[in-house]
């Protein structure tokens, strides 16, 4: 038991290390009280089981190929709680002479062993970290190296200050020893010490541990650990699906479009912010940066933090007209329009942090309050505007592609039981019209009720909306979901993911800003039924409605639409698809399923000009020619295009790319 004066000491101690903690903590929830706001509560016995399930079982850390490195933080992690809780007991050590928080039962007993078993982990897997970040050097690790520093030299401090200290309270108690094989060990050594030098040094190793503890304390909240908070609480703040699904703005109201300074951003992109790890795995996923473009999804949630924290006083004084613009201040033009939405960086995110709603924030305030956006998006935004598709093709040619194939049109049967939709690829664009012909051909094959909209039909806005235009995104919207309710349409059927996603995830959002719509009717866009192809055709062939012949395929490849597999989780029914095709052989690409690599076409970048870096569906390409498949199957018109083109720039013409439509289409017997 300390003396009186070291207690008094030890509890200054305490007191300046809470402070030192508090008053950050207290600075980053005043930043977060500014936030716009959001709700996120609902379904808590969900998201708690949830959360407690990826923080304690580390799941986001031990998947794929850093699985090594998940291994290694799982170390960490738990050696973290475990000599947290050691804290706990060490610190009450101070005032109870002999206190021991386990008692001297089975679990005291193997908590002791526990300990000395994660001092040993947690340096191993400090020492793993420390060769990775300051000798390998990955470019996800090149940032906050001072930090990552102390850290390491803290983590290490703290492990070897307890051995200091649990080694002479050995040496001073052989009763404590329990089963603390590595105190035991380095007690042995210290047999034949005087009683006198063995107290000096409990002593001296005691305080020493505390103030390295404790000073570790007082740093996390300035550090990238202070995740260790954050984090869960983010995860349990998640918004599952994020990524695939913009916030609508409300433009008749809103007197800020976007997202142009940090104080137009929400409480919860805030907490994004705080919560990041700094792991780099969204760098690591994201095919704008590894095509060598200067998006990295890691480094606009970097920024963001040290813009909050830079311009703290203004945020929390509520001073918007003081803070600098976030484009070009904190964020880039490379970084805000080389974005393909794909989402694999919030995929792979240990914490759920929301990176594409941020992106996209920035390029409708470019779009809509400063007119600023690539060159090329000019004429792109025009074309939607005056023909309602990216082509700028008129109005009357939207259904050329069916001329002779005997397509029957809405306006003319009033209703059907399937609206087939064709989109602005199937329509306009010479390699989605053979989808949608395909499409065409298996409908009147499966003996179904359908029809078309024609040129009635208008592009249902997905890219329009990604590239920030969210006007003329609501009012394509608008005219679309009025037709539908006018042919009082139940069932959806697309082939194309942006448009799917587009109708199921996203129109339903808009109720109560569609003009010209009655709220009560625009309730009723949740009702309809959206069906993608994938699903539709898989039911197909699984009912006996199609007979599929024999195709002469031998080797096949699938590549997987970022948004049907990664965003709306349509993964298994493509495969169960081709496997009912029943190729020779059927390889898998490099990077597949929810982890696929994006094609380059997403978030309206198909319009825009790729003069950053490699082209990004080239990456794509080589991961299909490397699997040395005769075709390459898509279920995406964009993807198709993107894909023949690749193929295309490689001299690989011999590789075929087509729809899974097309591909049963072709195997249909007669």
């Amino acid at each position: 038991m300390l003396p009186a004066w070291e207690k008094a000491l030890f509890s200054l101690v305490i007191l300046a290390t809470a402070a030192a903690f508090i008053y950050p903590v207290r600075m980053r929830l005043q930043i977060l009280r500014r936030g716009k706001p959001e709700f996120r509560a609902g379904d808590v016995w969900r998201r708690l089981g949830d959360t407690l399930a990826k923080v304690f079982l580390q799941r986001c850390t031990l998947k794929d190929e850093r699985a090594f490195t998940g291994i290694m933080h799982v170390l960490i992690f738990y050696g973290a709680l475990n000599f947290d809780t050691m804290t706990v007991n060490h610190t009450l050590e101070g005032f109870f002479d002999k206190f021991y928080l386990f008692g001297n039962a089975g679990f005291g007993l193997f908590f002791s062993l526990l300990v000395d078993t994660f001092a040993v982990l947690v340096l191993v897997g400090v020492a793993f970290f420390i060769v990775r970040r300051f000798l390998i050097r990955p470019k996800a690790y090149r940032t906050t190296l001072f930090d990552s520093g102390v850290i390491y030299a803290l983590l290490i401090s703290v492990t070897l200050s307890y051995l200091y200290f649990e080694a002479f309270a050995i040496a001073s108690h052989p009763e404590s020893a329990r089963l603390s094989f590595l105190g035991k060990t380095l007690a042995a050594g210290l047999t034949g010490l005087p009683v006198g030098t063995l107290a000096a040094h409990l002593k001296i190793s005691w305080w020493l541990h505390i103030l390295i503890v404790f000073g570790f304390i007082a740093y996390v909240p300035h550090s990238k650990y202070f995740h260790m908070f954050t984090g869960p609480v983010n995860v349990f703040l998640r918004s599952p699906g994020s990524g695939r699904e913009i916030r609508p703005i409300n433009i008749e109201q809103a007197e800020v479009f976007g997202v142009e300074k940090a104080a137009d951003l929400s409480w919860k992109d805030y907490l994004d912010a705080f919560a990041c790890m700094e792991c780099g795995r969204c760098q690591d996923a994201c095919p704008a940066f590894a095509s060598g473009k200067p998006l990295s999804p890691k480094m606009i949630i970097f920024n963001l933090k040290k813009h909050l924290l830079e311009q703290r006083r203004r945020l929390v004084e509520n001073k918007r007209d003081d803070l600098p613009p976030l484009l070009p201040d904190v964020h880039t033009e490379g970084e805000i329009w080389t974005c393909t939405t794909c989402g694999a960086c919030q995929h792979v995110c240990p914490v759920e942090i929301e990176h594409i709603r941020k992106i996209v924030g920035v390029r409708q305030s470019e779009v809509l309050m400063r007119s600023r956006f690539p060159q090329e998006l000019g004429a792109f935004f025009r074309n939607m505007e005056t023909n309602s598709n990216p082509w700028g093709i008129g109005f009357a040619k939207r259904a050329d592609w069916a001329v002779g194939l005997d397509v029957p049109l809405m306006a003319e049967r009033g209703s059907a039981e399937y609206l087939l939709w064709v989109g602005c690829a199937g329509s306009f664009d010479e390699e989605g019209a053979q989808i949608a012909k395909a499409m065409v051909t298996i409908l009147k094959k499966a003996g179904l009720d359908f029809a078309i909209l024609g040129t009635e039909e208008k592009c249902c806005g997905d890219s329009a909306r990604r590239l920030g235009q969210e006007y003329l995104f609501q009012s394509l919207a608008a005219e679309n979901a009025g037709l539908w309710l006018q042919y009082q349409v139940k069932k959806i059927l697309t082939f194309c993911p942006h448009g799917y996603n587009t109708f199921k995830n996203e129109y339903p959002k808009l109720r109560g800003l569609l003009p010209g719509i009655p709220e009560k009717d625009q309730a009723r866009l949740a009702e309809i039924e959206v069906i993608p192809h994938v699903v539709f055709l898989r039911e197909l062939i699984r009912a006996g409605r199609l007979l599929l012949g024999a195709n002469g395929l031998s080797r096949l490849t699938y590549h997987d639409s970022c948004y049907f597999g990664r965003h709306n989780g349509l993964i298994t029914e493509p495969r169960e698809i081709i496997a009912s095709l029943g190729p020779k052989t059927f390889a898998e690409l490099k990077n597949n399923r929810e982890h696929s690599f994006c094609c380059g076409a997403g978030g309206g970048l198909m319009w825009t000009e790729e003069k950053l870096g490699q082209r990004i569906n080239h990456l794509r390409t080589e991961e299909v020619i490397a699997s040395g498949a005769e075709v390459a199957a898509t279920s995406c018109p964009f993807c198709l295009n993107m894909l023949k083109d690749g193929l295309k720039d490689k001299q690989r013409g011999d590789i075929k790319v087509k729809d899974l439509a097309q591909l049963i289409a072709d195997a249909l017997g007669p």
